[in-house]
């Protein structure tokens, strides 16, 4: 049995919901039926989280339109898949949830306050609806399928917006979508909702889909785990900024790990963590161009050549901006022991994630991409020295393979970029992994100049 998750864009509309049982259908003649997992249907999920806050801001009427569109994008999607009798049907359903929608929203309104559980139990709407349309879009076509509310299966803890999995109760609940497709039924359910052991509807962060389909492929015991997207899989660097850019058919975990918390947005970082640790191969493929070959991630893949006939040693150029840098200088750091503990003790009270770090004798510098807790975090470190705060910066990362092994990676990066303004430099940390800090307005001119140096052969 395989994993097929499909974006919100590879269900955007009827003609996708079209495309996207066509692959289901190729995919049931070549082995077992595959688990599908699917994202709320595209603009879904934003428009849900906007219904929220126009909410909580006393706009019921602005909130109720959000609704409305929401309910309209999927009356025009059943309209065209379904007999009228069977749309009526699954419309009446659909009404359901956008009914339960509404108290909530109601009840935001009247309270004028937004929880974090409450904002779970709005933007998981979407995925419900999507999963339900494209059942009953396979059963009308012959298709054997059974729906599973991914809330059954995904138990989690209570942290509300970015919930962590129990990994122990979800594979005891899992074994059923094994059992099903033994017995020739295509499971469809929900990427990125969950909930609490009590009932309670939690979601896995922003782009979470990703992770349920990886979460309930191991748990399920899955032999590939396929991220359907709308483009032709990683690339050698974002094709928005660089125009060349080149597709990667192979890349390790830790590649594509590395990529895709750096900014590689084709994949959600989480993703990669549950098929390591089970050896389960990743494909990320194009819905609109299934024969385009996409890439294959997995833990030992083939080297790649250049036109010269040698293996490349660097696999991307990924960009991460908004980032926020710190700059902490303390003349205590001197021949002290304990200073980077205090200094970390802060972010983790906080609960604020580091992304890059560089120390000398009396400073630290470090980045952080989230800005949620800055004020707190200021004031903690102002007790251990003076602090400086520089917003508006990215961060630009080379990913290779075996950097230690190899001499001269640092030189021609540098190289490459020396009429760019370096402001951190991260290295060897990991053996695949250079990454220094910019100013924004620089990253994009600087993952260019490095593609150029290493892909424009």
């Amino acid at each position: 049995m395989i994993v097929m998750k499909f974006g919100g864009t590879s269900v955007g509309s009827k003609e996708r919901f079209e495309q996207v049982y066509g692959l289901i259908e190729r995919a049931r003649q070549r082995s077992a039926p595959p688990l599908v997992v699917v994202s709320a249907m595209s603009g879904v999920t934003n428009a849900l989280i906007e219904s929220a806050n126009l909410a909580v801001r006393r706009d019921l009427e602005g909130a109720l339109n959000q609704i409305e569109m929401v309910r309209n994008k999927h009356i025009d999607a059943v309209k065209g898949l379904l007999s009228k009798e069977k749309a009526d049907l699954l419309l009446a359903d659909l009404n359901g949830h956008l009914a339960e929608l509404e108290s909530v929203l109601r009840g935001i309104n009247y309270l004028g306050e937004l929880s974090k559980r409450s904002i779970d139990a709005v933007s998981s709407v979407g995925e419900l609806l999507s999963s339900r349309v494209l059942a009953e879009y396979a059963t009308a076509r012959g298709m054997q399928v059974t729906w599973l509310d991914a809330r059954k299966l995904v138990i989690t803890d209570d942290n509300f917006g970015k919930a962590n999995p129990d990994w122990k109760e979800i594979e005891k609940r899992a074994a059923q979508i094994a059992e099903l497709s033994k017995k020739g039924s295509t499971v469809i359910t929900q990427g990125f909702i969950g909930s609490t052991a009590d009932g309670v509807t939690t979601t896995l962060g922003r782009g979470g889909s990703d992770y349920s389909a990886s979460i309930l492929g191991v748990a399920a015991g899955a032999k590939c785990i396929e991220i359907w997207t709308d483009v032709d899989g990683m690339m050698t660097a974002d094709p928005r900024i660089v125009k060349n850019a080149l597709p990667i058919s192979e890349a390790s975990f830790q590649e594509a790990s590395e990529l895709a918390y750096f900014g590689a947005k084709v994949l959600h970082p989480l993703t990669i963590k549950p098929a390591v640790e089970k050896d389960i191969p990743v494909k990320v493929l194009n819905t609109m161009r299934p024969e385009s070959e996409g890439t294959l991630i997995q833990s030992k893949p083939s080297a790649v050549f250049g036109k010269d006939g040698k293996a490349r040693s660097v696999c991307a150029i990924a960009s991460k901006k908004n980032i926020t840098a710190l700059f902490i200088s303390s003349p205590r750091m001197l021949m002290a022991h304990g200073f980077l503990a205090k200094v970390f003790n802060v972010f983790d009270k906080n609960k604020t994630p580091i992304d890059l770090i560089a120390t000398s004798e009396v400073s630290v510098s470090l980045t952080v991409d989230s800005t949620e807790n800055l004020e707190a975090i200021r004031e903690d470190l102002k007790e251990l020295g003076e602090l400086q705060v520089l917003h508006n910066t990215a961060i630009v990362t080379v990913v290779g393979r075996q950097f230690r092994e190899r001499s001269g990676i640092a030189g021609e990066v540098f190289s490459a970029l020396k009429d760019v303004n370096i402001l951190v430099i991260s290295g060897g940390a990991s053996e695949i992994n250079l990454s220094f800090l910019v100013m924004a307005e620089d990253s994009d001119r600087a993952v260019q100049q490095l593609h150029a140096h290493f892909f424009d052969d």
